[in-house]
């Protein structure tokens, strides 16, 4: 406590301040093999198929680890599992740092996975439970911020020193060098300081919707029978329908940093343009959770819907300018800055707006760490398939060519130049056509996301009824409460929800049947009100 008070800085001030440093560390670990592409496939003589093929190994082993990320995060600590994931994603990322062959940097980024996967559900369940309707987007703006932030600091340096040699070692093995032992560092502080609030011990859960006592068999009944819940959620289901497609053109976007290269840019303007990108999608993040946050006040229903319908939508015609419309010349960095920024600023506001906000509103508090790690696990399988269809698409359907042998300077820059084409057409095709599928998915969402949201509140005014009864009137072994929710038509014609609670006790106990009726028409009333 003596360093709270010397620093006047508050535990749970401190713990958001380790979780974000955390994510901003996530962020720049995922960012470092794409910024070093060209340099990493020179080393180990692989083509873009198969440097894009990284990263969908890497995404198929995280995927495969969010049910253990949704296990952990519910029965732990939280802050302990996001201390772990930095553990883990470190030690990987040494192991690419040392390798030197194709496949032994693939087993490498496999293991990397398994560390980013149960940090993820962590951080995002914890931002969800510390916010509420008024303000979560904004969070999650913030919370996109910092991540970002990761990035820039990944792909920034990892380009500038990707050319250079420390003391005889390439200098991309160097960027994985560094970011593996600040990872270790900000895993230790996040271990040391930071709190979970629903775990204010040590070890294994001691809250009130937590039994220490349960077996593991149990936890794990009790973790699918959530996740079928969730997965039954139609605003759910289509959330992840859009999220394959929403999330394919950022994935695909990893070769952007290869394509501005293959243009004849040089590292220092490459890293110049990508930096301004993502620090336009921070922008765009905070703008995004922000107006999302006021147009859910203005049109509870549909706010953060058309909001993300605009960012998708705009993002075909700006990715068209910026790779079919715009001279593939080194010398139009500005318009192709102009061009990155807009386009990074107005293609970000999904998650933050509408997407995170969403999922914490149509589950109740105590699912909502599943509901996030079910969305990545379903969303990231699928995305992963961006890099390598890309390569493909530049290889063999729009004709890029692997640098020939002993080639001249002026082979070698006319090759670069055809080929950043041919990736910028493969870019387009992974982000035009994912983008528009996307838009009109978000449609649905008008007709099923009021209704999940509503049974998510009834549920939840359920569940404080029935604390409220126990707490009231302690029942027996003898006696029972048996709720059930009925759907009706509701009063007017509209759709509503009533909660009938049945009082078991001994046969001798007697009820005020007109009060009974009385109580269960003003329910009534209310549940045809909230339905509005």
């Amino acid at each position: 406590m003596k360093v709270f008070r010397r620093f006047s800085v508050s535990p749970e001030t401190l713990t958001l301040i380790l979780v974000n440093l955390a994510g901003i560390m996530e962020r720049a670990d995922e960012s470092l093999l794409p910024g070093v592409y060209r340099e990493v496939g020179a080393a180990l003589h692989a083509d873009p198929t198969r440097l894009g093929s990284l990263t969908l190994f890497r995404s198929i082993v995280q995927c495969s680890c969010y049910p253990l990320a949704a296990y952990l995060a519910v029965r732990h600590n939280r802050a302990h599992i996001i201390a772990l994931g930095a553990f883990l994603w470190a030690g990987a990322t040494f192991l690419v740092a040392f390798s030197s062959t194709f496949l032994q940097v693939a087993i490498s980024r496999g293991l990397n996975g398994i560390g980013l996967a149960i940090v993820t559900p962590a951080i995002q369940s914890l931002i969800a439970d510390s916010t509420d309707e008024s303000n979560r987007g904004m969070a999650f703006g913030w919370l996109q911020m910092t991540g970002n932030i990761g990035s820039i600091l990944g792909n920034l340096f990892s380009v500038l020193i990707a050319s250079t040699t420390f003391m005889g070692i390439p200098g991309w093995r160097v960027s994985f060098h560094l970011v593996g032992l600040i990872s270790v560092v900000v895993g230790v502080l996040v271990r040391l300081f930071a709190r979970d609030p629903h775990f204010p011990g040590d070890g294994i859960a001691s809250s009130k919707d937590q039994s220490s006592d349960k077996s593991f068999s149990s936890d794990i009944k009790d973790l699918i029978k959530e996740a079928k819940s969730v997965i039954r959620i139609p605003t759910f289901q289509i959330f992840v329908a859009q999220g394959v497609s929403g999330t394919f053109p950022w994935s695909a976007l990893s070769f952007a940093t290869m394509w501005l290269e293959l243009i004849g840019f040089s590292h220092k303007k490459t890293a110049f343009l990508m930096t301004l990108f993502i620090v336009a999608g921070s922008l765009g993040g905070l703008f995004g959770g922000r107006m999302g946050d006021v147009l859910a006040k203005r049109f509870p229903n549909s706010g953060r819907i058309v909001l993300s319908q605009i960012s998708s939508g705009s993002a075909i015609p700006l990715a068209a300018i910026l790779l079919l419309a715009l001279p593939d010349d080194p010398s139009t960095a500005f318009s192709h800055g102009l061009v990155l920024f807009i386009m990074g600023f107005c293609m970000s506001w999904n998650g933050p707006a509408t997407n995170n906000p969403i999922f914490a509103e149509i589950v109740p508090e105590k699912s909502r760490t599943s509901i996030y790690a079910l969305d990545r696990s379903f969303e990231t399988i699928l995305a992963s398939f961006a890099p390598p269809v890309v390569g493909m698409l530049a290889q063999h359907v729009y004709g890029y060519k692997p640098m020939p042998t002993r080639s001249s300077g002026t082979v070698e820059i006319e090759t670069d130049r055809e080929n950043a084409a041919s990736l910028a057409k493969a870019l387009y095709t992974a982000i035009g056509i994912p983008f528009t599928i996307c838009c009109i998915i978000y449609s649905f969402l008008y007709c099923t996301y009021p209704r999940d949201r509503d049974r998510a509140r009834m549920e939840a005014l359920t569940d404080s009824e029935l604390g409220q009864i126990g707490s009231n009137t302690p029942c027996t072994g003898d006696g029972y409460y048996d709720l059930n929710i009925v759907e009706s038509g509701g009063l007017n014609g509209k759709e509503g929800s009533v909660i009938e609670v049945d009082y078991g006790e001994e046969e001798s106990l007697e009820f005020d049947h007109e009060n009974d009726e009385k109580a269960l028409l003003a329910r009534q009333l209310t549940s045809g009100n909230m339905g509005d």
